[in-house]
Formats: C-alpha cells, sequence, structure tokens
C-alpha cells in the first residue's frame, strides 16, 4: 500500500472520534496510523490501559474492527491464540484459505515492558505470526503515574517522588526492543511525529514470517506535565536528540537498521526542558542529572550505532 497523505487522508477511519481520551493524548493518533497501514481485515487485542478505558466503555466503542479486551497480563497470549484459532478455521473449512487477518496488540508500556512480559515473550518465542505494538508513554497513566519498567532515568512520577531522599526514578528504562530482537521477531523503536516511518514499519511488520513488535514513542501531556498541543514537537525532539532513535532489526535479530540520524543531535536539555517530569533536572544542585541522562542517551546511542555497522 502506498504510503500517499492525500489518499490516506480520504479513507475512512477504523478508530472513530469522541472516545474519552485526554486533549493531546498520543494513542489514538498511533492507532489511526497503525490500522490505516493494515491492509487484511485487522483484529485488534487490547489489554487495559488508557487506550482500553477510553474507547471501549459498554455500550460504546471507537472501534471500527473486530476488537478483544483482556487482562493486563495476557494480551500476547490472546493475540497467539486468535493466530492458531484463524489457522483451525481455515483448515476445518470454516475460513477461506486466501482470507488474511493482521491480528494486533496495542497495549502500553505497563501491559507490555512490565505485566505483560511473559505473554509477550511467548508469543515471540513460539512464533505466532502477530503484530505487537506498544505505545510507550513511559508509565502506568491509567492507574495514577506510576513508574514503569519505561520510565525514564531521573523521572518523577507518583512512585519516584523527587525530594531530599531521591530525585525521581533511579534505574533506567528497559531496552524492550533489543529483548524482542532477541527472540528473533521482527522489531523496531517507531514515533507518531514520523507517520511515514511508522507506518512503514507496520507494513514490513504484518508482512514478516514470524512474530514482530513495535515500540512507538507516545508523549503523554498528563503524565509528562507538558502542554496538549505540544504531543508531536516532544516526539520530535525525542527523536532528534537520540534519546527515542527510529530503528528496526531484521533477519532473525541479526540485521540492525537506523531509520534517521539527525544532521544536528541535540543535547537533551532540549527534550527535557519541556516536561515538568524532569523540572527539578534545572534545579540548582542538579546538573549532575542532566550529565548523567546525557551520559546515558550518548552510550545507547553508540552502541545502537556499532550494531548498525557490524550488521
Amino acid at each position: 500500500m502506498a504510503l500517499n497523505l492525500k489518499e490516506l487522508s480520504q479513507r475512512e477511519p477504523l478508530f472513530t472520534g469522541g472516545a474519552r481520551l485526554c486533549v493531546g493524548c498520543p494513542a489514538p493518533m498511533i492507532v489511526k496510523q497503525v490500522l490505516y497501514a493494515a491492509p487484511h481485515n485487522p483484529i485488534v487485542v487490547n489489554p487495559t490501559c488508557c487506550l482500553e478505558v477510553s474507547s471501549a466503555v459498554f455500550p460504546y466503542s471507537s472501534w471500527k474492527v473486530p476488537y478483544y479486551h483482556n487482562a493486563f497480563e495476557n494480551a500476547a497470549a490472546v493475540a497467539s491464540g486468535i493466530e492458531r484459532a484463524v489457522v483451525a478455521l481455515k483448515k476445518r473449512g470454516r475460513l477461506a484459505r486466501d482470507k488474511e487477518f493482521d491480528i494486533i496488540v496495542i497495549g502500553g508500556d505497563g501491559g507490555t515492558y512490565d505485566i505483560g512480559l511473559q505473554a509477550l515473550s511467548g508469543m515471540l518465542e513460539r512464533g505466532h505470526r502477530c503484530l505487537y505494538v506498544c505505545y510507550d508513554n513511559g508509565a502506568y497513566m491509567n492507574t495514577g503515574i506510576q513508574r514503569s519498567g519505561a520510565t525514564p532515568y531521573g523521572a518523577w512520577t507518583t512512585t519516584s517522588h523527587v525530594g531530599p531522599a531521591q530525585k525521581g526514578k533511579q534505574q533506567p528504562r528497559k531496552d524492550i526492543v533489543q529483548i524482542a530482537a532477541a527472540h528473533g521477531a521482527y522489531a523496531a523503536n517507531a514515533s507518531l511525529h514520523a507517520w511515514r516511518d511508522l507506518m512503514r514499519k507496520v507494513q514490513t511488520a504484518l508482512n514478516y514470517d514470524g512474530p514482530s513488535f513495535i515500540n512507538v514513542q507516545a508523549p503523554c501531556p498528563r503524565g509528562w506535565r507538558f502542554p496538549s498541543s505540544k504531543t508531536v514537537e516532544i516526539a520530535r525532539l525525542g527523536t532528534e536528540c537520540c534519546f527515542y532513535p527510529l530503528y528496526e532489526v531484521t533477519d532473525g535479530g541479526k540485521k540492525w537498521i537506523i531509520n534517521h540520524t539527525p544532521r544536528r543531535k541535540l543535547p537533551v536539555e532540549d527534550y527535557l526542558r519541556p516536561q515538568g517530569r524532569f523540572a527539578h533536572f534545572f534545579q540548582k544542585g542538579n546538573e549532575y542529572l542532566i550529565e548523567e541522562f546525557q551520559r546515558q542517551v550518548d552510550e545507547r546511542w553508540e552502541h545502537l550505532l556499532k550494531l548498525a555497522e557490524m550488521s
């Protein structure tokens, strides 16, 4: 499918307006891009998250595709079962053998990095042909902005406070894409601001002969503490400072491809300063937090460059 913006804008959206999501929420932007790129009868599996509680409260729904809400921990297991059911129904002649389905999980980082990691690992290890999309907003936003495995170093959340004892979260983010790639799956980092890159990766994933995983940068105005009009701009800054680089891993984890190299790599201050969750970084005496954040970003970026060079 050609990624022509004019043509895409004329298509009927498979996720409608009127959901109860916050103003500026990245989730519906990501969902619309993913579903526009899914050409074969998409079936959506959605664990409990902001997206679920705001878009599928009975008797209302924003979804125009078959939709399954499940618990936090078992989204990938449910998708695996649907994929096996489709295979079985085709063998029994109850579905046309040439009819294709795009089985897609769309979940937040709490249900992906943490609570649902075992089911995700199982889906990837067994080789189910499903796509798992994580909209990565870096905390448990649905239940009160608690830290998750995706929360960055130093970030304020309601369970990683800023005070005399500590300055935000003390640990770095979990590298979920490298975990997925280690299973031999197609794995990628994407961002809502780079819509063409994201949609191409969705198409690549759905055509991949095996499991696939895409992690999508999803700035949350409520939890990250920035104006709701700045969602796309914050995402762009995250990529341009290399905190959230765009890349993909193919050939069973052997080939690493960087999709975007900034012309001028921005300092992390440009990304941190607009976000209230990092306000304490700019208080006197906390300069070391910026330095450590920059060090971690640089280290991961250099590691990624080496992986791409070696593959």
